[in-house]
């Protein structure tokens, strides 16, 4: 097991059955009246049945395994589970058919213990249990790619989730890190950022987190990270941003990050309508005009907001070029749902500054995973209505 340095020195193989590890941590030469020790179990290792005169407790620290005392059903123990045995309760536990297990054993008042070793567990009785098992402890069954591109994203990192939901993953992880990214020829850096935005549009605070990490881990600055965050404000609104916003802080402070980081405005009070209006007749052209001439006079504000707050504000900032805010804007926006006709000028907005239907589909394929098929399937609608073939 890769995560113990010393597993220590052979059980004895009148009292264990298969290949166990004992490493006493604190024995009578200590001068504690305690027994101490870390013992890891190869899959289908295990104790005899036995028993102590003043009870043990068992934390386990690694793998699944089994606990069952005499007349009762196998228990099935994970890491962080305590197993609190009763004295003179006979008993056994070891590592279970597929897994490994690590525990910290502690018998206490050792001055007064006896530890009663008895039979071995048979293997009639150790695999009566064994159905039960490999329904708990089915390892995911993950392509190649999908590993690859996971470690690539989450280096070393365990998902808890492969452990307790292995079907799930196993059918999450191959179609999202496999079989969709082989679709079109997007990048993994700007995959990331068009997930990072998508998720923000979503809610999905969670899934957020372990993908700044992720864009961190390939590449992604803290200031693009921070300017995604930032262009979701105008389309997402701030009560839905702020907690992103602090989650991403605390991911900065503890990856060593300091804040604030680099302004990237390139406005002022003064110029901000006026770049903003500018930005958007690059991105929309002669339709801004006519978007101006024809709101009514109660309603021009609206238009005067958009050009100096949601695009003098922000799509002026400096950090991520007009091409990948576009593309991020459609990202977030077919993420909302329920925003088509702001998707739909949004397929021309990417299309006039570069972005192609290939590369929208693309981008629309790449986040089908993540905010399902609905808003995916209306998010191609809208291409097509756009874009027809």
């Amino acid at each position: 097991m890769d995560s113990f340095k010393e597993k220590g020195v052979p059980a004895p193989k009148e009292y264990f059955t298969g290949t166990v590890w004992v490493n006493m941590n604190i024995t009578p030469e200590d001068d504690y009246n305690t027994l101490i020790g870390t013992v890891t179990f190869e899959p289908k290792g295990r104790t005899n049945w036995h028993s102590h005169t003043c009870g043990q407790i068992l934390f386990v620290t690694h793998g699944i395994g089994y606990y069952q005392e005499k007349g009762g059903p196998i228990r099935v123990i994970r890491e962080g589970d305590v197993v609190k045995i009763p004295k003179h309760i006979r008993h056994w536990h070891g590592a279970s058919h597929n897994s490994a297990m690590a525990h910290i054993a502690i018998v206490p008042e050792l001055d007064k213990d006896k530890t009663e070793w008895l039979q071995p567990v048979t293997d009639v009785e150790y695999n009566s249990h064994h159905t039960s098992d490999q329904k708990h402890s089915k390892e995911a069954q993950l392509t190649e790619s999908a590993v690859k591109y996971h470690e690539e994203l989450w280096p070393h990192h365990k998902s808890k989730a492969k452990h307790t939901d292995p079907e799930l993953i196993e059918v999450f992880d191959n179609f999202a890190f496999d079989e969709v990214i082989q679709y079109g020829n997007l990048d993994t850096t700007t995959r990331v950022m068009m997930i990072l935005g998508s998720t923000i549009a979503t809610q999905s605070l969670a899934e957020y987190r372990m993908f700044v990490h992720a864009a961190l881990n390939v590449g992604v600055t803290p200031i693009e990270v921070k300017e995604i965050l930032y262009q979701s404000v105008p389309y997402v609104g701030i009560s839905k941003v702020v907690d992103f916003l602090y989650a991403t802080n605390d991911i900065f402070h503890e990856r060593g990050v300091d804040l604030p980081l680099e302004g990237q405005s390139t406005t002022t009070p003064e110029t901000r309508h006026e770049k903003g209006l500018a930005l958007q007749k690059e991105i929309f052209g002669e339709m801004i005009d006519t978007l101006y001439k024809e709101s009514p006079a109660e309603q021009i504000h609206i238009q005067h907001y958009l050009s100096a707050n949601c695009f003098g504000d922000y799509l002026t900032r400096k950090g991520l070029d007009i091409k990948t805010r576009e593309l991020l804007t459609f990202s977030i926006l077919i993420s909302l749902g329920g925003v088509e006709s702001q998707v739909k000028g949004h397929v021309q907005g990417n299309v006039n500054v570069g972005n192609d239907k290939t590369k929208l589909l693309t981008v629309i394929t790449q986040l089908l995973p993540y905010i399902g098929y609905p808003r995916a399937l209306n998010a191609v609608q809208c291409l097509n209505d756009m874009l027809p073939e």
